[in-house]
């Protein structure tokens, strides 16, 4: 066996929740399949733009109670969706429904040149800020997030972006001193967000060798403030081919290979019977040595 620990996404859109629910209460069962993922969208970002899609963290609040094994989370939350205190407290209630499984995935947000994934910010009538502006919310969000998680007395938060008067968390998440925080996304500014805050780095896939550079900039970015690069988990969303599982067994093998310690296998709807099965034993236990 690696070290390597592998789970799913099934991205919650052209789906019901009892689809989601089949695949999850199966790799509950699996030992090998370790964590498992949703997405953070409001509207569907393929298949038809007009489909059923389900909300994120709802549903892994659902998933959480009806699992018992499972690491989970989602991957990522977009920063730019819920205020960083309501987000706070929204992630604490699914640490204490899961009974401290949760892994808090978050990100800046789609990004402006993806126009099927902007459009729900002006149908749901949320603002849709900048690049800058967003990476800059994101690291006090961060940052206030893990403060409303830890400290036991109100306190005021008085950031560029991110104010707070008189913010508590009570109670506090399970997992102390607070769940892992998974930062995905792969631009440079992101990354310096990473090396201060993440526990775990998540690229969306791609190119072996970008993820490659990228892992390096991530380690000269921890050197610089004085953090072990080696603290933080690295994490890579690789998308399952049900009809070419050769291909999908390649694309672990590299990433394997590169250093990467946390392989999340994004799965395809309509789920196939028993695909976490399929899984296990096409892609999981083909790879490890």
């Amino acid at each position: 066996m690696t070290s390597t620990r592998f789970g799913i996404m099934t991205a919650p859109m052209q789906v019901d929740y009892a689809d989601v629910l089949r695949v999850w209460r199966e790799a509950d069962a699996i030992p090998e399949i370790v964590h498992a993922w949703l997405f953070d969208h409001l509207l569907p970002i393929a298949g038809s733009l007009d489909g059923p899609i389900l909300e994120g963290w709802t549903l892994l609040s659902a998933l959480a109670a009806q699992t018992r094994r499972l690491r989970l989370g989602l991957l990522v939350t977009s920063n730019r969706f819920r205020p960083p205190a309501m987000l706070a407290k929204i992630a604490t209630t699914v640490d204490i429904v899961s009974g401290g499984r949760l892994d808090f995935g978050i990100g800046v947000g789609s990004r402006p040149s993806h126009p099927i994934a902007r459009r729900e910010y002006e149908a749901h009538g949320l603002p849709y800020h900048d690049t800058d502006r967003a990476v800059a919310s994101l690291a006090e969000a961060c940052t206030a997030i893990k403060r409303l998680w830890t400290e036991t007395e109100p306190f005021d938060f008085d950031g560029t972006y991110v104010r707070l008067r008189g913010a508590f968390g009570n109670p506090k998440p399970v997992q102390r001193p607070h769940p892992p925080i998974m930062i995905g996304g792969r631009a440079a500014a992101t990354l310096r967000v990473v090396a201060e805050h993440a526990d775990i780095w998540n690229i969306p896939g791609g190119d072996i060798e970008d993820v490659k550079s990228r892992g390096a900039l991530l380690d000269r970015y921890c050197a610089e403030i004085g953090r072990d690069p080696a603290s933080i988990v690295r994490s890579i969303h690789l998308p399952v081919s049900y009809e070419d599982p050769a291909a999908t067994r390649t694309a672990i093998r590299a990433a394997t290979d590169t250093g990467i310690q946390h392989i999340v296998l994004g799965l395809s709807s309509p789920y196939p019977e028993k695909v976490a099965h399929w899984v296990t034993e096409e892609l999981i236990g083909q790879v490890e040595v």
